[in-house]
């Protein structure tokens, strides 16, 4: 085959620093809107946004020459400098280092997009931590309870 074909779609999530709730009503959707812009600045899209004031998921496709590592290092680093440098920000604003990343088979992809459309009415059952560990055990992705711990 001489060319590469492939169309890769992840549902990434990610939690503020310590899990405070920074993302307000206010800041939500120019947050979401400049995510879209740091994936397209690359080549890649988003899906759909959304989250809680101390969380967000992504569902987003981008190609192969940036790793899923990179693009979420372009996104974090570029979007709480974005958030910190806006009129009125206390300069707190900061991602956790870690994040989960799953991917998306193209008939997935109304499945997850309703997931992270209902995360308020999802949240008044389960905490973000529960959320998380239940996403790596349907993923099959083996973690320690420690890295749970606050």
């Amino acid at each position: 085959m001489r060319d590469t074909y492939s169309k890769l779609n992840y549902h990434l999530v990610f939690s503020t620093k310590n899990r405070v709730p920074l993302i307000t009503d206010a800041l939500r959707d120019p947050l979401y809107g400049y995510i879209g812009g740091i994936l397209r600045g690359t080549g890649g899209v988003l899906l759909n946004a959304g989250g809680m004031p101390d969380h967000i998921h992504l569902l987003a496709g981008w190609g192969t020459s940036t790793s899923v590592a990179k693009m979420l290092q372009l996104i974090k680093a570029n979007s709480s400098k974005w958030v910190n440098e806006r009129q009125g920000a206390s300069g707190d604003f900061a991602w956790q280092p870690g994040y989960g990343a799953f991917t998306v088979s193209a008939s997935k992809i109304p499945e997850v997009r309703e997931y992270i459309l209902n995360q308020e009415a999802h949240h008044r059952k389960m905490s973000f931590q529960e959320e998380l560990k239940e996403l790596l055990k349907r993923h099959g992705v083996e973690y320690e309870e420690d890295d749970f711990e606050d």
